[in-house]
């Protein structure tokens, strides 16, 4: 069954920078209990993007909204002390913000938007205003 995407979301993992990819997929199998991955797509500090989860398939990003949801996460989202910041590197921006054209020319009616703007989420997630980033995000080599 095809998926209507109305959204397409931002997170952050909530995790220090240095996580690897399979630390977080067996927390959310082992703590969590989840069958299905908390994303679609996770970006690695280096720009490298993993996909975790088919986009026909329904991941774990905001709850009441999965059905209609493809999630994206950077690593990271916070510092040493536990704290929302926005630690992303050029390589995870650029990667997210190319990532987040590619999805949108594909869903073009989905909204992009961060878990922290959905209604009822008390997280800071992904730990920086996606609207404005967007608006204001400029791509290297464009002038």
């Amino acid at each position: 069954m095809k998926r209507n995407i109305k959204y397409i979301v931002v997170h952050c993992t909530a995790t220090p920078p240095e996580a690897k990819v399979e630390n977080i997929v067996r927390y959310w199998k082992e703590q969590l209990g989840w069958k299905n991955p908390g994303y679609h797509y996770i970006i690695k500090r280096n720009g490298e993007i993993v996909s975790l989860l088919s986009e026909d398939l329904v991941s774990n990003g905001v709850k009441n909204y999965n059905q209609q949801s493809v999630h994206i996460s950077y690593i990271g989202g916070i510092d040493k002390n536990n704290k929302p910041v926005d630690n992303r590197t050029p390589e995870q921006k650029k990667a997210m913000f190319n990532k987040l054209v590619a999805l949108s020319e594909k869903y073009p009616e989905a909204q992009i938007k961060g878990h922290r703007d959905f209604p009822g989420v008390i997280k800071a997630c992904p730990s920086f205003d996606v609207r404005t980033w967007l608006k204001d995000y400029i791509p290297e080599g464009v002038t």
